[in-house]
């Protein structure tokens, strides 16, 4: 096994310790594991196991009828810790491949053995081009009960390169215990300001008035939620620090989430944004994505990866703009003071940045097709380099609980998001009326 040690790490991931973690990406046919892991007297290490040979067994059972659609969220693959989420054929190696995205303890050493749906026909590797399901066992598994192994769809069967469904998709992962219902209404209509098309949203549990808003967006199209109950199958870390949330695997699941949505979304959509929803990517200048990833492509490379400086937006300081001419956002809407959540045009200030962009928690826009596997502050694998994006064209604005101990002559006034308002107000009222979060006399 080719260990990487720990000061060829990306600088975000050495600042990470204790930390468990998943292989992204599993290739069949070349079968490749990429692992993250935890040990508690060491620092968050990347590991990346040779390629193994194939396994034979004798197929003993033919024509198994294999479903069109996987029902259950994840796979377990039955004599190990490992658990399967999505099977992905992959275009853009030059050898045939199928990519499944999974989760393996990393102290257990498995081999594994794939079985394939080609053509009404189950087969090992050979002589099928393009599976349409995939079953992983252990090579130790019982030959005999292969075929009644729970099959996943291949999906990405057919590469594209142009006329996608969507410009752009905004993946966002490790949704649990969610509240936020303000500003989660807030983002995603801003989002579609920007001119965002599709959102992913990987939830694991969210309150009653979360799922309403959830269940309005699916119905208008704007929203795909994926189930993401992983703490069924393992003792999920609860936290993104694993000091304050410790467990097997980091913070629900979010790095195999965030891979899975590149690959779900790599010939949908023509780009991908990885960011959580308390952050938005803001141009500076023009107002939408739609006129920003022209700029980007001419400025940084076409078809690219796109990094963007954080800017953290204390939502414990509620302050007035500086001038008298704008408004102060918290007094437009006093119906939303009856939602449970973070009102974002009421947070103007933001902290100052200091050091080095690249060590702050930086998000990514990127062109799906070049990315091979992802993080949650960038990219592990890709075809191209991720480029930084001057903070004058655009920059994140991430409206959350405070990172550093300021007092608020310390911060930093940032109208821009007051230029959207205009019409974000209306349309989070049109999405509080129409889903009917609020009543009809409390909303201006």
């Amino acid at each position: 096994m080719f260990v990487m040690g720990h000061n060829q790490l990306p600088p975000q991931l050495k600042k990470m310790r204790r930390l468990v973690y998943m292989s992204p990406v599993i290739t069949v046919l070349s079968l490749t594991l990429l692992l993250w892991t935890y040990r508690p007297d060491r620092t968050f290490q990347y590991y990346r196991a040779a390629t193994e040979p194939q396994i034979p067994v004798q197929l003993t059972v033919a024509g198994q009828i294999v479903p069109r659609r996987q029902k259950l969220p994840f796979v377990a693959v039955n004599g190990t810790k490992t658990l399967l989420v999505a099977a992905y054929q992959e275009h853009r190696t030059g050898k045939q491949e199928v990519r499944l995205i999974a989760v393996v303890l990393r102290s257990e050493t498995v081999a594994y053995r794939c079985l394939l749906r080609c053509q009404e026909q189950l087969r090992f590797s050979e002589g099928c081009e393009t599976p349409s399901h995939i079953a992983v066992t252990s090579a130790a598994a019982d030959s005999e009960d292969t075929p009644d192994k729970a099959f996943l769809e291949v999906k990405n069967q057919k590469a594209q390169s142009d006329s996608f469904p969507y410009n752009f998709t905004v993946c966002f992962s490790a949704m649990y215990d969610f509240t936020n219902v303000l500003q989660l209404v807030q983002s995603l209509e801003m989002l579609q300001l920007l001119g965002v098309n599709r959102v992913v949203i990987y939830k694991t549990s969210s309150s009653p008035e979360t799922q309403r808003i959830l269940d309005y967006y699916t119905y208008k199209g704007l929203v795909e939620v994926v189930p993401w109950s992983m703490s069924r199958f393992l003792n999920v870390s609860r936290h993104w620090r694993p000091s304050l949330g410790p467990g097997d695997l980091h913070y629900f699941g979010q790095i195999p989430a965030l891979n899975d949505c590149i690959y779900r979304y790599m010939y949908q959509s023509r780009y991908v944004a990885l960011h959580d929803i308390d952050e938005l990517i803001l141009p500076q200048s023009i107002n939408s994505w739609s006129e920003l990833l022209p700029l980007l492509e001419r400025n940084y490379g076409a078809d690219g990866c796109y990094k963007f400086v954080n800017n953290v937006f204390p939502n414990t300081f509620t302050l007035p703009p500086p001038t008298s001419q704008t408004l102060p956002p918290q007094s437009c809407c006093p119906g939303w003071q009856n939602v449970s959540g973070v009102n974002i045009l009421a947070h103007l200030y933001h902290e100052p940045i200091t050091g080095n962009p690249s060590y702050t928690n930086y998000k990514i826009i990127v062109n799906p097709r070049a990315a091979f596997s992802a993080t949650v502050h960038g990219l592990l694998s890709s075809q191209n380099d991720c480029s930084w994006v001057d903070m004058d064209i655009a920059r994140m604005y991430h409206t959350s609980g405070p990172k550093t101990m300021l007092t608020p002559d310390q911060l930093i006034y940032d109208g821009r998001l007051l230029s959207y308002s205009a019409h974000l107000i209306p349309n989070v009222n049109t999405v509080f009326r129409e889903s009917g979060l609020l009543p009809e006399d409390t909303i201006q």
